[in-house]
């Protein structure tokens, strides 16, 4: 091993000795890593970097605390009793521990119905940087049994995620992955890609047209906040809007839908 590849291997080492991103794709910590030791002077500098980044792209979205093992020990037990109310209700409550379901919770019960009414069935299904989404399956609206599968960054939420798809007897599989590097290439009738292009350009601005491009997928939603983590508008719902369009294909088919919390796009890809 060449001395460029033991810094790097020692930075992510460094990185992951928190508790904080012990839980984070090594191969994103090496990505965002081998950049910053390139462009820092110091090593010290390199990682402090590293870690500010995977807070912007990551972090910041997550609550303090996730118990998934106590989670999944009450999901469990209601799974199997008679209240679906109840069971609903804690998996608000779960999902209040990540940003973008948390900000998703007051439209929920509209969201997925009205932008799945505008697709043929969907049988399969790709959530690209998903967080807690997998979640929300009880509100999606699908016609018949469906495949699921998603991707994200943090081992543990991914764990989590595949035991609660095997509780509901949901097809399909949770991977960690960095999209960026490796965009899953799986042909779905429907991908996901939930207020998760913005996060991606903060690493490379030129990721969110190369996922749209890539994704086999005939439908794609898209969707960006309208508000920031700190609740101000900003101008963000036009800012959003704008940047969206120059990343489509013009042969493309868009429709735009308005939310109170979130701004969001049907792309039909085929023709």
């Amino acid at each position: 091993m060449d001395m460029q590849s033991e810094r790097l291997e020692e930075l992510v080492a460094n990185v992951r000795a928190g508790s904080r991103y012990r839980q984070v794709s090594e191969d994103l910590i090496r990505d965002i890593g081998a950049r910053e030791l390139a462009r820092r002077a110091s090593f010290k500098e390199a990682v402090k970097a590293v870690k500010n980044k995977l807070h912007q792209v990551g972090g910041a979205y997550l609550a303090e605390k996730q118990d998934y093992s106590a989670w999944l020990s009450d999901l469990t037990r209601l799974t199997g009793g008679e209240d679906r109310e109840r069971f609903l209700a804690y998996l608000k409550t779960i999902m209040l521990h990540h940003a973008s379901t948390r900000e998703r919770l007051p439209i929920l019960e509209q969201f997925y119905p009205t932008l799945l009414a505008e697709l043929p069935p969907v049988r399969s299904v790709l959530d690209i940087a998903c967080g807690l989404n997998p979640l929300a399956l009880p509100w999606m609206s699908f016609a018949g049994s469906v495949e699921y599968y998603a991707c994200d960054i943090y081992r543990d939420m991914v764990d989590f995620l595949n035991q609660f798809m095997e509780l509901l007897h949901v097809r399909g599989q949770v991977e960690v992955r960095d999209v960026i590097q490796a965009c899953p290439t799986r042909e779905v009738d429907l991908a996901f890609v939930l207020k998760t292009i913005p996060c991606l350009e903060q690493m490379d601005k030129t990721a969110g047209a190369r996922l749209l491009h890539t994704l086999n997928a005939r439908h794609i939603v898209v969707s960006f906040p309208v508000y920031s983590l700190g609740g101000k508008a900003r101008g963000m719902q036009t800012h959003y809007a704008t940047s969206f369009r120059a990343l489509l294909d013009p042969a493309w088919q868009v429709k735009r839908f308005e939310f109170a919390t979130e701004l969001a796009f049907v792309i039909r890809k085929e023709a």
